[in-house]
């Protein structure tokens, strides 16, 4: 591992920053820049999504397993932190009620049996017995050099773990099935950037990302090394630039392809026949300092 980077330990988000930017908008507008607009500019909701709302669940009791002494971490633990955490996150959250309301092949029940199959599913990939991370859904945020001065790179990790030797694997989960081999590289993009602003933060380049797939249990890893990451860091600092480039000339032009067919927005889509509502005011500042709803969410 190297050590040529200066440390700038954050841990929480400062305040009053813009020019920022998440893993989760930045693949968005390599998918679509029409979807970063919608998302970021407009800011318009995303329909209920029951999936989604099965993902956050599973992530807090993945978080939450983790307050339990190593021997109690069983698969019967987690399935019973299942409804207690739900009712947490709806508590502070009433919108995540809406999304399971809106699944019409399953019950409440049902869907709470499909968290836990997911639980079960994610013990048989790894041994929370024989684990003590460092963090769990950390935030980090590390700043990173553009022409026209910086740009701040922020996110939320899932799970870090940290050697003896302080060697750090980066890991997420994904309550989805793994993606095929010409996807990999695009799943792979947030977990480098995640790896990038550690290193910007730490100085020292995580030695493995994972991903943890949950929905046909498989498990993807990636050693980085300094050259990746300064590739990546070279991609997302071109994605701001265009990001920069689409705001200020309004041409937020969609780009057809696979993913069209669950995209949230399609209807919108001037590519499928729909029209995207009036540019907002200011629609200029709202793309190039996105501190609003989105800003941070990743999805599975």
């Amino acid at each position: 591992m190297t050590t040529t980077a200066q440390p700038v330990p954050l841990r929480e988000p400062l305040p009053g920053r813009s020019r920022a930017l998440s893993p989760s908008r930045a693949a968005d507008f390599k998918q679509c820049p029409l979807l970063y607009r919608f998302r970021v500019v407009d800011r318009l909701p995303a329909p209920p999504s029951p999936a989604a709302a099965r993902g956050t669940l599973v992530h807090a009791v993945l978080e939450r397993l983790f307050d339990l002494p190593a021997p109690e971490r069983t698969t019967e633990a987690a399935r019973a932190l299942v409804e207690p955490e739900w009712e947490r996150l709806v508590e502070e959250e009433p919108e995540l009620a809406r999304m399971i309301e809106a699944d019409e092949e399953r019950t409440p029940q049902s869907w709470f049996a499909e968290a836990g199959r997911l639980l079960d599913q994610w013990f048989t990939l790894e041994d929370p017995t024989a684990l003590e991370p460092r963090e769990r859904e950390l935030y980090v945020e590390a700043d990173v050099p553009t022409p026209d001065g910086t740009l701040t790179l922020r996110g939320i990790v899932d799970r870090l773990d940290v050697a003896d030797d302080g060697a750090m694997r980066v890991v997420d989960y994904k309550t989805g099935r793994s993606p095929g081999e010409s996807y990999e590289q695009r799943a792979l993009f947030q977990l480098r950037f995640y790896a990038l602003v550690l290193w910007r933060m730490h100085g020292v380049v995580p030695r493995v990302l994972q991903l943890v797939y949950l929905g046909n249990q498989e498990v993807l890893r990636y050693e980085p090394d300094e050259d990746d990451l300064r590739a990546t860091e070279r991609n997302v600092t071109a994605v701001w630039a265009a990001i920069q480039q689409a705001a200020a000339t309004g041409d937020w032009r969609p780009s057809r392809g696979r993913t069209c067919g669950w995209c949230d927005f399609k209807a919108l889509c001037p590519a499928w026949g729909g029209t995207p509502p009036p540019l907002p005011t200011h629609a200029v500042d709202l793309a190039v300092d996105p501190h609003g709803s989105a800003a941070l969410e990743d999805e599975d």
